[in-house]
């Protein structure tokens, strides 16, 4: 899937090895691993296939975002988004966010 952030933070956190954005070793590496996951998913079916994600459509006022477990606290909030100059849907990365 192509990827977009909305977050530059979260952009270069994804690609420079030393950076952390502010945010703890486990959730810098939880985000990574996601990350990847979800460069190699054909389409969001993908995605709901790997359980342990817990990919989630939000309720409410964010009933257009999804997220995905980072680790035990944390969540890694995200958009679909369909182009239609280009077929398959681009993920916009919003913000990781602590549910506690």
């Amino acid at each position: 899937m192509r990827v977009r952030h909305l977050d530059r933070k979260l952009e270069r956190m994804e690609s420079d090895p030393v950076y952390d954005a502010g945010y703890g070793r486990r959730v810098v590496r939880g985000s990574r691993k996601v990350m990847g996951w979800i460069r190699d998913a054909d389409d969001e079916r993908d995605l709901y296939a790997l359980k342990s994600l817990q990919f989630e459509k939000l309720k409410g006022g964010r009933a257009h975002q999804r997220s995905m477990r980072l680790n035990d606290q944390y969540r890694l909030i995200l958009q679909l988004e369909s182009l239609p100059s280009l077929p398959g849907s681009t993920v916009v990365i919003v913000s990781i966010e602590d549910y506690h």
